[in-house]
């Protein structure tokens, strides 16, 4: 499987597709999702999963970053259908985002239209501007610089509107950016016994993870033991994450 660009998204079609992964990254991140998510993106593909992922540019509007992102989607589901490299059969769509991609997510659901088998939310982010952005708190403080909706406002939004009913919400248990907290609550609160939270080892930017290749001389040295090793240790956390996904996107799986 090789990445294709297909109206201005990156895509990744198994060869028997079991579903289809709308994947939103957070918000720094997000401009080159198949380079900074590469690792994770490819193993659930390799699942069987078709990987749709969207690139953004972060600005004060995250309504309208929502409403382009999903547009984006929308066209190259379009696209792959016309130009048969996706059959026209009926693939469980799923929502994945990681901190800000779990908002824009949050406000698709809430918004707008869309069927979705379930999102899975890692490492919810939904901080005001003045503790996202830096230098904010620089500018004049009559400016009332703010994304839309706020955190509050998007609380409200999911709290009376958001439509997707099974969620998997994931928090790294180091990880200090991470608000999932009070979303539980409130998705628990819409719909009781169809969100599963789970905490997991890792911080904020283990779903950033990338492959290490280390590669063994002749003979196997003192030092490539040192390297595989350390190449298990980074993956521990990775693997556990992928692990909790397919699992929660086929329970079967585990069998």
């Amino acid at each position: 499987m090789d990445w294709k660009e297909i109206r201005g998204n990156w895509v990744l079609i198994p060869p028997k597709p079991v579903g289809i992964i709308h994947f939103l990254g957070g918000a720094f991140v997000a401009t080159a999702p198949h380079l900074t998510y590469r690792w994770l993106l490819e193993h659930l593909a390799a699942k069987g999963y078709v990987i749709i992922a969207t690139p953004f540019v972060n600005t004060l509007d995250h309504i309208a970053i929502a409403q382009s992102v999903l547009l984006n989607f929308d066209r190259t589901i379009e696209r792959l259908h016309d130009s048969g490299a996706l059959r026209k059969l009926y693939l469980p769509t799923y929502g994945l985002g990681h901190s800000m991609g779990c908002k824009l997510h949050l406000l698709i659901g809430s918004l707008f239209p869309v069927e979705r088998a379930g999102n899975i939310l890692i490492s919810f982010n939904n901080y005001a501007a003045k503790d996202a952005i830096p230098l904010v708190e620089q500018f004049n403080s009559t400016l009332m610089i703010e994304f839309t909706p706020s955190p509050l406002e998007t609380n409200k939004l999911v709290q009376e509107q958001y439509n997707i009913r099974r969620n998997l919400l994931i928090k790294f248990n180091n990880d200090n950016l991470d608000q999932s907290a009070a979303l539980t609550k409130i998705l628990q609160t819409r719909f009781p016994e169809m969100v599963t939270t789970q905490i997991l080892p890792g911080t904020h930017t283990t779903p950033l993870g990338q492959d290490i290749k280390w590669q063994t001389g002749t003979s196997f040295t003192p030092w490539d033991a040192v390297g595989q090793w350390f190449k298990q240790e980074v993956y521990r956390d990775l693997n556990q994450l992928k692990r909790s996904l397919l699992l929660w996107l086929n329970p079967l799986s585990a069998l």
